[in-house]
């Protein structure tokens, strides 16, 4: 199965790049490299706002995480000219959460 049959199969249609929030751009290729810019959670076309452990659950989490991913993959398919089969390998994926210092459940919202 390609990757566009798997995301298919999950109902996942892969976004267009977001317009940047700020003076960066959303990747840049360097080589046979590429990197992706941050991607903020959002839903409905809005930024989450909150703090784990205070104002968000962990279920709101997991679907946060969700729509990170799938928003970094909707960037890096542009990225390589539209053929995600042209990734080889993730090198780094790096996960910023915002919690309480009482949230001891980070693994499950990253």
């Amino acid at each position: 199965m390609t990757i566009y049959e798997t995301l298919q199969s999950f109902n996942i249609t892969l976004p267009p790049v977001a317009v940047p929030a700020a003076a960066y751009v959303p990747y840049v290729q360097s080589g046979n490299l590429v990197f992706l810019s941050g991607h903020l959670a959002k839903q409905d076309g809005k930024v989450w706002v909150g703090q784990f452990g205070k104002d968000i659950s962990v279920e709101d989490g997991k679907l946060a995480a969700r729509n990170v991913a799938i928003d970094l993959m909707g960037t890096l398919h542009a990225a390589t000219g539209g053929d995600l089969h042209r990734v080889k390998r993730i090198v780094k994926l790096m996960s910023l959460v915002n919690s309480s210092g009482s949230f001891t459940e980070h693994h499950l919202v990253t």
